[in-house]
């Protein structure tokens, strides 16, 4: 249970890699991972999550890649099943999920922070999916969700070329949206973790959905989820208590409900 520190601070979840020396993912924390995740859909309280490393210079090194060395199918087939679970939960996280990237990020280090909504990346940060370096390639969703987040020039020079980038590049290309200074990136993070919690849960909840169908579902029949979305809210606790406290000049009290 230690690989994974999970605190939860009223609606903000802390999720903590602490694999040292370098926060290396194993098939056991992948399946927490997922489970914290899950776990959190159930939680009514909660809106959002950070994820960040333990120490000063990893965010996550990937997995181990004295996991792959003998060249065993079977290991294989478990770790990219665990990769798969593991990522694909979190990006479909029914709150904000933001990655304060304070160290290194590779390989599936990497793909954790691009499961995620946000990320904020320290100055000192390095991201890179190095992969195809030791003849494997990204398997935690990392050549779908690297296109999309910064299209697929910069992905096939991460990916295809092996080529790091440094924060300042990162925020340049977009693969970050903030670039702080060291040992901020966890506090910055908690900041937007705030903000999250001033929002309806539930339209946070409709509204994310929306946005990631628009990677895969054309916009026409998006225009029309929408709306019917906008309306389904209607006759809810929290978008009754939204307007009428708007109307009040008073912060919302949400049910989630």
């Amino acid at each position: 249970m230690d690989a994974i520190q999970l605190e939860k601070r009223k609606h903000t979840a802390l999720l903590t890699l602490n694999n040292p020396p370098a926060n290396t993912w194993t098939e056991a924390s992948l399946l927490l991972l997922r489970d914290i995740v899950l776990e959190l859909n159930q939680d009514k309280q909660n809106c959002s999550l950070v994820i960040t490393g333990q120490g000063e210079k990893f965010f996550s090194a990937g997995a181990d890649l004295k996991l792959f060395a003998g060249g065993h199918v079977d290991v294989a087939s478990r770790m990219t099943r665990a990769f798969g679970a593991a990522f694909e939960t979190l990006a479909a996280y029914r709150g904000v999920a933001i990655a304060a990237i304070n160290g290194y990020a590779m390989g599936g280090g990497l793909e954790c922070a691009l499961a995620c909504d946000l990320r904020i990346a320290e100055q000192q940060a390095i991201m890179a999916l190095p992969e195809t370096k030791v003849g494997l390639l990204p398997c935690g969703g990392g050549t779908q969700t690297l296109p999309w987040i910064v299209g697929e020039p910069w992905a096939k020079r991460m990916i295809l070329c092996g080529e790091q980038v440094d924060a300042q590049t990162a925020l340049r290309i977009g693969l970050v949206e903030e670039v702080v200074d060291k040992g901020q990136a966890l506090t910055r993070a908690l900041a937007l973790a705030d903000q999250v919690g001033k929002q309806s849960p539930l339209s946070i909840s409709a509204a994310k959905t929306l946005i990631m169908a628009a990677r895969v579902q054309p916009v026409k029949s998006a225009w029309a989820g929408e709306r019917e979305a906008f309306v389904s809210l209607f006759g809810t606790a929290d978008q009754r208590e939204g307007v009428n406290a708007f109307l009040e000049k008073r912060s919302p009290v949400w049910k989630n409900g």
